[in-house]
């Protein structure tokens, strides 16, 4: 029997802790990704971006997969029918919200608890981190039936992985699981299904402690520095660090302070107390 979702109905959130969980929830097609997910997914960022209550955002999937990609009905034999403005449309919804993940406010987790399939790996590259379940599975399925790996797959591969196994694993459309992907840098970590909301809850609560104006400039760093020459990396890192204290000064001011003058706490070994900032 198939399950007519509103758009409303294709994301869920839970936020606990100061943590949001945000799932693709459509179990029944593999989560993949619709027009409709893909539109409800941008609201869901724009109201969890700036809310007090959200530190971490954790991107999973309901059910068995994460994402098993693009919806090949829904996001392309129904999008083309309407013509190249439906394709356009539909390529604007699904890259924006990546988009807008890989450049988020706060830090971002890809909780990989089942199938991850071509489209899927723009989502997984746009978050800072990524776990997985050694029982996962991924893949770049698009040379089965006859295309390459859109979507700015094929680039998260490149990204992603040495060059011999990035052509091989778009060439072939052979799967790998967590282990596997861990191993070729697609994931932080892989662990067993049972142990992974356990670890990327950890992860999650550490990333909370820690100041969150140098974390955004810390994640835009990485992924900007990456095409740059050393000297204008250099450069750059300058500027972002002046950029990053004019919003916290005071945030980095304490952090010192309670090295040097209460050493109440050591830098190699945790976040300084954030509780303690004076305003």
């Amino acid at each position: 029997m198939s399950i007519e979702r509103t758009e409303e109905e294709t994301v869920a959130v839970t936020v606990e802790d100061g943590v949001a969980w945000v799932s693709f929830n459509r179990p029944e097609k593999r989560n993949c990704m619709s027009p409709k997910l893909n539109r409800q997914m941008m609201r869901v960022l724009d109201d969890l971006e700036f809310r007090d209550d959200v530190a971490v955002l954790v991107l999973t999937g309901e059910g068995t997969a994460w994402s098993a990609g693009m919806d090949l009905k829904e996001y392309f034999r129904d999008t083309e029918a309407l013509g190249l403005a439906g394709t356009r449309a539909a390529q604007r919804e699904s890259y924006g919200w990546w988009r807008r993940l890989r450049w988020y406010q706060k830090p971002t987790i890809a909780m990989v608890n089942g199938w991850c399939f071509g489209g899927g790996y723009g989502p997984l590259f746009a978050c800072d981190l990524a776990f997985a379940a050694d029982e996962a599975q991924f893949g770049l399925s698009e040379i089965n039936w006859g295309i390459l790996p859109g979507g700015g797959a094929t680039k998260v591969a490149v990204e992603l992985l040495s060059f011999r196994r990035a052509m091989y694993h778009a060439m072939m459309g052979e799967n790998v699981d967590g282990r596997t992907a861990a191993e070729w840098g697609l994931v932080n970590e892989s662990l067993p299904l049972a142990d992974l909301k356990a670890r990327v809850t950890e992860v999650a609560q550490v990333l909370r402690q820690k100041n969150p104006v140098a974390l955004k400039a810390t994640k835009d760093a990485v992924r900007r520095v990456g095409v740059m020459t050393y000297d204008e990396a250099e450069d750059y890192l300058i500027r972002a660090q002046e950029a990053a204290n004019s919003y916290d000064n005071e945030g980095r001011k304490e952090g010192i302070r309670q090295f040097i003058d209460d050493k109440s706490y050591k830098p190699g070994l945790g976040a300084y107390d954030k509780s303690k900032t004076r305003g």
